[in-house]
């Protein structure tokens, strides 16, 4: 701290903040949220199909379930079986708290696949349940 204002010798502290440290750590900062940023928003690759309905906004802890192309199943970002899911939505504290789930599928994955997550989710006693979907039109964010 600078004890001197120039004028020759009276002891005053100055009443001046220096920013610059504090604008420099903002800037670091700054630069590692927009790399980390789109890393964030990763998850398991699906072509949703289109509908007309209403947009959701989807919580990143909220229990998605999703169907791949070639019919994997993924809860969260973790490939399992459909013994594994069963087991999985009557056990996990995550699921069992909110007692709601999405579904995302591939918009080629047959019915029957989709079908039988959505009576594993219904088996389970889940109280709610979404089919997401892409809208017809993009909405800007």
């Amino acid at each position: 701290m600078a004890f001197s204002n120039g004028d020759g010798g009276q002891g005053s502290a100055l009443s001046e903040i220096n920013v610059t440290p504090l604008v420099d750590v903002m800037l670091v900062l700054l630069i590692i949220f927009m790399i980390a940023a789109p890393m964030l928003t990763t998850g398991v690759e699906v072509d949703l199909p289109k509908a007309d309905a209403p947009r959701m906004d989807i919580d990143q802890d909220h229990p998605l379930i999703t169907v791949q192309r070639d019919q994997r199943i993924f809860l969260f970002d973790e490939e399992v079986s459909l013994d594994v899911l069963r087991q999985r939505l009557l056990t996990d504290e995550r699921i069992r708290d909110v007692d709601e789930v999405f579904v995302q599928a591939d918009e080629q994955v047959p019915y029957g696949a989709v079908a039988q997550v959505l009576a594993l989710i219904r088996r389970a006693g889940i109280g709610k349940m979404g089919l997401v979907t892409d809208p017809l039109t993009r909405e800007p964010r």
